[in-house]
Formats: C-alpha cells, sequence, structure tokens
C-alpha cells in the first residue's frame, strides 16, 4: 500500500521537480512547470461514471507517455489503474493508491517524469543513472 509520502519521496528525488498545488489546492509535482503526478480526487462526474468501481480512497493521477501506454496500464491491471471521461484522449491513468505496490509507484513515478521532463533534462538523468 502506497502513501502520499510514498509519492512525495519519490517524486521530489527526481531532478529539477517542484511541489506546488494544483489549482484546488491539492499536492501536484511538476518538473520545470508541467505536472507529472497529481492528487486527484473523484469529482461528482467521476463517482457517477465510475458508479459501483468507483474507489474510496486516495486516487494519484500521473501522467504517460502515450495512449498506447495508458490503454496497456488499463488493461494490464485494472484493479489499480482506471479512468474516467474526463481524461478520455489524454495521456495519463489513475492509479489507486492504496493498490500499487511500492516497486510499481516507484516506476509509474519516474516514467511520468520522464514523459514531462525536457528531453536535456531525460538525457542528463539517462546518463547518469
Amino acid at each position: 500500500m502506497a502513501t502520499w509520502d510514498d509519492v512525495q519521496r519519490l517524486a521530489t528525488a527526481l531532478p529539477e521537480v517542484t511541489e506546488r498545488p494544483s489549482y484546488d489546492g491539492r499536492p501536484a509535482w511538476r518538473v520545470k512547470d508541467k505536472p507529472f503526478v497529481w492528487d486527484r480526487p473523484l469529482r461528482k462526474a467521476d463517482l457517477a461514471a465510475l458508479g459501483a468501481a468507483a474507489p474510496d480512497g486516495p486516487v494519484l493521477a500521473a501522467s504517460v507517455p502515450d495512449l498506447e501506454v495508458k490503454e496497456a496500464l488499463l488493461a494490464d491491471d485494472p484493479t489499480v489503474y482506471f479512468t474516467t471521461p474526463h481524461f478520455d484522449g489524454y495521456p495519463a491513468v489513475l492509479v489507486r493508491l492504496d493498490d500499487i505496490s511500492a516497486d510499481e509507484l516507484e516506476e509509474l513515478v519516474t516514467e511520468a517524469w520522464l514523459c514531462r521532463a525536457p528531453k536535456r533534462l531525460v538525457k542528463r538523468f539517462n546518463e547518469s543513472g
């Protein structure tokens, strides 16, 4: 079971990350002012769309490289990953934070950072690792 402290620790360990609340005051982590992971509570429309499948715990939103990756994650583990109509056509997944493993969270946060960071920063990160 992952926590917001885990998300914060993993995100802020990456280069040039800042933590700045989103427009609704929720935690969001950014690289060069581009959000890559953020707290995304479900809204009324989300709850209506999900019905009984709506999680009751914390929800993390994470950028993914493209819609194919999004679809692969959704198909691979629907107990962890899900989406709502609000995110249709947008390369991001929603994550049941209570259900993702620590290792999988680390991979997700790093991949989210990689797809939002500037190319020069990604190159430097890959060369250092």
